[in-house]
């Protein structure tokens, strides 16, 4: 079975999409925030998760080796003598990299004036945003769109890219540009039969 670590450091919704979507994959979760809320959707899923300073990640990382490692929201640079007890680490950034680095990725898009926006999956490496590109999908702003809805389709497109990249990545499989998003256009954010979950819509 496929080991994946999952960090967060927040409201842990990218975490969920994850862990929902995958099947037979062996996944632990791990904050560096006690209070943080993705440790309250691991104890729902009934998923093994843990609270771990930056410091303690070197020792668990060199003593429990993963298949992936992916950041879900991760709120911290890794320096690079954990991320080489890591493994290979991904993680998923709300634009279009190089475009838009570091933290308020969506509304700084949003007030440059983009017309076009989206989501970057990458290596992680010590230097913020700039690991090579795994997989990017885009997001059109239209005229009369207004923030929030941007920021819910950004989130909507992430809860379901994100998922099937990482299967893909465990699975050894080529990552491509066309991804499902089934017949309901991505609203059910992964959980439908068609985008790879259980329900039926």
């Amino acid at each position: 079975m496929k080991k994946l670590a999952i960090l967060g450091s927040g409201f842990g919704s990218n975490f969920e999409a994850i862990a929902r979507y995958l099947k037979d994959v062996e996944i632990i979760c791990i904050s560096d925030k006690p209070d943080a809320y993705i440790l309250k959707r691991a104890e729902y899923l009934n998923i093994p998760a843990l609270v771990l300073t930056l410091d303690e990640m070197e020792k668990y990382f060199s003593e429990n080796k993963f298949d992936l490692v992916a950041l879900a929201g991760f709120m911290r640079i890794i320096p690079e003598n954990i991320l080489s007890k890591m493994g290979r680490c991904i993680n998923l950034h709300p634009s279009i990299l190089p475009a838009f680095k570091g933290k308020d990725a969506i509304k700084q898009a949003y007030l440059y004036g983009v017309k076009v926006t989206g989501i970057t999956i990458h290596e992680v490496t010590p230097v913020l945003d700039s690991g090579r590109i795994i997989a990017q999908y885009p997001v059109i702003i239209n005229d009369s769109m207004h923030y929030d809805e941007l920021e819910e389709t950004i989130h909507r497109v992430e809860h379901i890219i994100y998922p099937q990249v990482i299967e893909k990545l465990l699975n050894g499989e080529a990552v491509e540009f066309g991804v499902s998003f089934g017949n309901c256009g991505g609203k059910c954010e992964g959980k439908c039969k068609e985008c790879g979950g259980g329900c039926e819509g």
